[in-house]
């Protein structure tokens, strides 16, 4: 690895990363550097998050613009508010040693009013988000005309969140720029396309290979029936006693029920999903940095842009639908060189799916036996002791007791003392664990399956699919599927995974209640569970999506 200087850095930029203890580059860091300080040149980078891309791109922008001018230069777009933050928090570290050199943040869910003024002071680079961004195009309360350089970090993100037209907006609206950069952890279609009509034969560097998951991490999954996931994701939390960590899941309906069964249960734990207030959001995720909460259950979207130091475990509730998605997830933890642990619970439907994912980000993924209750209990009860050991006693105000604990502890052994001490903080642990069940899938059970023949009907059988409860549907959406229609397609940004993520999380229904989704550029068709499509259409028909009206209706229904 390089040093920081010895890429062309100057003495000031050098000074802030030794002051920080940086002395060696990161190779996304040392392969950006280089080509980002000419200051002409487009790129695009894919590297995982967490490994030193802000850096990468904030370094030459520091060193490139001049602190003279008090007018924006540099712009730089992400999908949400707290890494907005989290960029000009390490700008803020970078150009400490830069006279007049100023960063904001601009985004949703704050006072407008105030970053207005704060625009006003004479800011030379803008972080935003595209929404906010956009207001102040709109209010010409920022002027974008004067931007040198974009930065679009996190922009698979990004688009997965359908801020396609924004972007491409943003791009039309900084005419004058002299170079894009684009920063990714991943390469679906949508990004090569903008790249390739907005940017100019630009250098792409690759860290890694493309959707391909951190090597830091530890991919393990544990097989258990879908009636008994909760136990077993309980079990999981209890047998890693030190855990700091993210829980997803599919809905935030489920975000939330767990949330609370936890809670009621004795965890610290507390929920990030759509529904909460940005001052909600703020409350939870600072208890959570500060780990008053061991862990966060989040949805995807809800989850956008999180990037929380010292994160051990990742848990997936349900599995993702995409890969891109996957990688995302498990991206959170095993971050700045330090290790993490992936973990997925799944049922035995969905091996197959492990394996597919297993192949696309090309890193093995461990199955492993969900512990049972006494290995739960050992764990606990080896945590409690060391806990216990490295206690500081150094503290002297407990001092003027020790003789009343002499006296009425006089007649019981230190054997006895220890047992007391345990029962006080294990029986009702002990007690719960006692009699645990075997949460697993046997591998045998499902292997005698697989052995069992198969014997397929005619061609009549192969459009046949089945729901959850094993009856059958056709694929023309007849039998206990509804079709729906709604005014979405790939216009707004979605692919089928993220289209598919959009409607789960706005009607709080599981995809098994689905079964042929046809996307087309302006409309999309949806077949749903009978029983279901109300409670879909009340969801979604009549809510706005980027400032229009969304229309579901039964597909045979005209309005």
């Amino acid at each position: 690895m390089m040093t920081f200087e010895a890429l062309g850095l100057e003495g000031r930029l050098v000074k802030a990363t030794d002051s920080l203890g940086f002395t060696q580059a990161t190779p996304i860091q040392e392969k950006a550097i280089p080509v980002l300080l000419s200051g002409t040149t487009d790129l695009v980078g894919l590297a995982q998050t967490g490994t030193g891309k802000t850096a990468a791109f904030g370094l030459p922008l520091l060193q490139l613009i001049d602190a003279k001018e008090k007018y924006p230069r540099a712009l730089i777009v992400c999908p949400t508010r707290e890494l907005c933050l989290q960029i000009v928090n390490e700008l803020t570290t970078f150009k400490q040693f830069i006279p007049g050199m100023h960063v904001t943040a601009v985004y949703g869910g704050t006072s407008i009013g105030a970053q207005i003024r704060e625009l006003r002071t004479g800011v030379q680079i803008v972080v935003a988000t595209p929404g906010r961004l956009i207001d102040l195009i709109e209010r010409k309360a920022i002027n974008l005309e004067q931007i040198k350089y974009v930065v679009l970090d996190e922009a698979d993100e990004m688009l997965n969140m359908g801020f396609q037209d924004d972007i491409e907006f943003i791009l039309k609206n900084t005419p004058n720029r002299e170079s894009t950069w684009l920063f990714s952890a991943t390469m679906p279609p949508e990004i090569r396309r903008v790249s390739k009509k907005y940017m100019k034969t630009p250098v792409e560097i690759t860290v890694g290979k493309v959707n391909t998951a951190n090597k830091n991490i530890d991919h393990q999954y544990y097989v258990t029936t879908a009636q008994q996931r909760y136990d077993a994701l309980k079990r999981l939390i209890d047998f890693n006693p030190g855990i700091y960590g993210i829980i997803f899941t599919r809905t935030k309906a489920d975000a939330q029920a767990i949330a609370e069964k936890l809670t009621r249960e004795g965890y610290d734990i507390d929920a990030l999903h759509g529904d909460l207030t940005q001052q909600q959001r703020d409350k939870v995720m600072g208890a959570f940095r500060d780990k008053s909460l061991q862990l966060l259950i989040a949805t995807d979207v809800a989850a956008r842009g999180i990037d929380v130091q010292g994160i051990t475990h990742v848990i997936n509730y349900e599995l993702p639908d995409d890969v891109e998605v996957y990688t995302h997830r498990s991206g959170r933890t095993g971050r700045a060189g330090n290790t993490g642990i992936c973990m997925s619970v799944i049922h035995s439907r969905e091996i197959g799916k492990i394996r597919q994912i297993e192949r696309m980000v090309q890193v093995p993924f461990h199955k492993l036996e969900i512990p049972a209750g006494k290995d739960v209990c050992r764990k606990q009860f080896y945590h409690f002791m060391d806990n216990l050991l490295q206690l500081d006693i150094d503290d002297k105000s407990y001092e003027p007791y020790i003789p009343m604990m002499d006296e009425k502890f006089a007649n019981i052994t230190k054997e006895e003392i220890l047992k007391r001490l345990a029962a006080h903080e294990f029986q009702r642990f002990l007690k719960y664990y006692e009699n645990a069940e075997d949460l697993n899938v046997r591998e045998r059970v499902r292997e005698q399956r697989d052995r069992t023949p198969r014997s397929f009907g005619d061609k009549r059988d192969m459009g046949r699919k089945k729901d959850v409860k094993g009856r059958e549907f056709t694929r023309n959406g007849n039998g206990d599927y509804t079709r729906l229609f709604v005014n979405l397609g790939t216009k707004d940004g979605f692919y089928k995974a993220s289209f598919l993520q959009f409607i789960l999380d706005m009607s709080d229904l599981r995809k098994e209640t689905l079964g042929r989704i046809d996307m087309k550029e302006m409309n999309s068709w949806i077949e749903v569970d009978k029983r279901s499509a109300g409670q879909m259409i009340r969801s979604i028909d009549g809510k706005k999506f980027k400032g229009r009206s969304l229309r579901m209706n039964e597909a045979d229904q005209r309005r």
